[in-house]
């Protein structure tokens, strides 16, 4: 028996994921430029820190792969220890009470996609509280547009 196959870009693949978490708004951007060139940048966690609009600071703890831990300051002085995947064009980390997701795909056409979630976590429950989702990810996607127009 053939089995149809099916090829999914991280973005779709983030699209998946991200819609099992309640709450969880996925924001998305076409940016003109190369996808390794948008990869690099989100793959640095210092600029990865400046670019999420809710965050001051993100430093590496543990790495085994494309696992990680790494500790969070907030923008409002909170602390976070997030776990999870990190690579270039893709980030799924999440603590007890804050989500990050990023994906980067290549567009069709040229450009690189982006797409974002996260917020603030429903304790003891895998959902994020829908609360400014959309408008901290539209001010991300503009701090990273402005960080690879410089």
């Amino acid at each position: 028996m053939n089995w149809p196959q099916v090829e999914l870009t991280d973005v779709e693949r983030f699209r998946a994921l991200a819609a099992g978490v309640p709450g969880a708004a996925v924001t998305e951007r076409v940016l003109p430029y190369e996808p390794g060139q948008v990869k690099a940048m989100l793959a640095d966690l210092d600029v990865f820190a400046e670019i999420h609009a809710d965050l001051e600071s993100a430093t590496l703890l543990e790495r085994d792969g494309d696992r990680v831990v790494v500790r969070a300051k907030g923008a409002r002085g909170q602390r976070a220890r997030l776990e999870g995947q990190f690579r270039p064009g893709w980030c799924w980390l999440q603590s007890r009470f804050v989500i990050i997701g990023t994906a980067v795909a290549a567009e069709p056409g040229g450009g690189t996609r982006v797409a974002l979630t996260g917020g603030i976590r429903v304790p003891g429950r895998a959902a994020i509280v829908p609360i400014r989702v959309r408008q901290e990810s539209a001010k991300t996607l503009d701090r990273l547009q402005r960080l690879l127009e410089g």
